[in-house]
């Protein structure tokens, strides 16, 4: 029988209050944009190896069901992805592909159309089937689609921290301002960290955070935007890429390398996560598991 991962059963099999194991919060990060071809993903991989090589007991999920490349842009070979998960032909535990310097992976499919059609109550079940890792972790990030697709905002929400990715082009701004608004209005959220890509010289990366910032004082309120970094237009990055490696361990010298380590020592050095919203997110069990011990 396929199993549903927002049934009552943890992957293994066993009930789930029986697998789930008091542990220290997991702090989880969303990583997306208003629209494609920005480079999110490889932003995302990038960061999820360099927080693994500081040490972080780290979990990057490719959480873009319908055009997944995670694992391409780590070289790796995975024997199931989430689509295994979902209609019950592998446990999460099986999912998981070790990546670089301990890094764990969730790899997603691509092109499969079930995948992008999941109903509501599928999503929030993958969401909750990672509240069950026999694994311990410190950081998870989530690498989400472009747009404002209802996955997306399942997986920002569920997440403790946003990273938006922006370049300088009116399109990227546009759409991120549209996706912004409705996890503001629709979603509850109140906190987003602005990632400036492709960026030219250093200025230009803050002038595009602080012209998002302006709009979304104007118009939304109640919103806190946070310059994460910029990161800058590099060779070393698109030959990496066209390697199928992280930048950071193929070319830890370039530019680009070193701004995502400074992107990733910021995030770890942020403390414990707080739970922002009352609504479904990754590992509260953990959370609320440590708060009654």
């Amino acid at each position: 029988m396929p199993h549903d991962p927002g049934s009552s059963l943890a992957p293994s099999g066993r009930p789930a209050a029986e697998a789930r194991k008091p542990m220290h919060p997991v702090r989880t990060l969303a990583v997306t944009s208003g629209k494609g071809g920005v480079g999110k993903t490889a932003i995302a991989t990038n960061l999820a190896v360099a927080l693994a090589q500081f040490g972080h007991k780290t979990l990057l999920m490719d959480a873009d069901l319908g055009l997944a490349n995670v694992d391409v842009l780590l070289g790796l070979t995975p024997a199931h992805t989430l689509a295994d998960l979902v209609d019950g032909r592998c446990t999460l535990d099986e999912l998981l592909v070790p990546g670089p310097d301990g890094l764990l992976v969730a790899p997603a499919a691509s092109g499969i159309k079930r995948m992008v059609e999941l109903h509501a109550s599928e999503r929030l079940g993958l969401v909750q089937v990672f509240a069950e890792l026999s694994c311990e972790l410190d950081t998870m990030l989530v690498d989400t689609a472009a747009g404002i697709d209802a996955s997306v905002l399942t997986f920002c929400q569920a997440a403790q921290d946003i990273l938006m990715v922006v370049c300088d082009e009116p399109a990227s701004m546009t759409d991120a301002y549209a996706l912004i608004k409705l996890l503001v209005r629709q979603h509850g959220v109140e906190r987003i960290h602005i990632v400036a890509n492709r960026i030219e010289h250093p200025a230009e990366g803050y002038r595009l955070y602080q012209k998002m910032l302006s709009v979304c004082d104007r118009f939304l309120g109640g919103v806190v935007l946070n310059h994460l970094g910029s990161i800058p237009q590099d060779e070393w990055m698109v030959r990496a890429v066209r390697q199928r490696q992280p930048v950071v361990k193929a070319y830890p010298g370039s530019p680009s390398a070193r701004a995502i380590f400074d992107m990733a020592r910021t995030i770890a050095r942020w403390g414990a996560p707080e739970r922002l919203r009352g609504n479904v997110e990754f590992f509260v069990e953990r959370m609320v598991d440590r708060s009654n011990s």
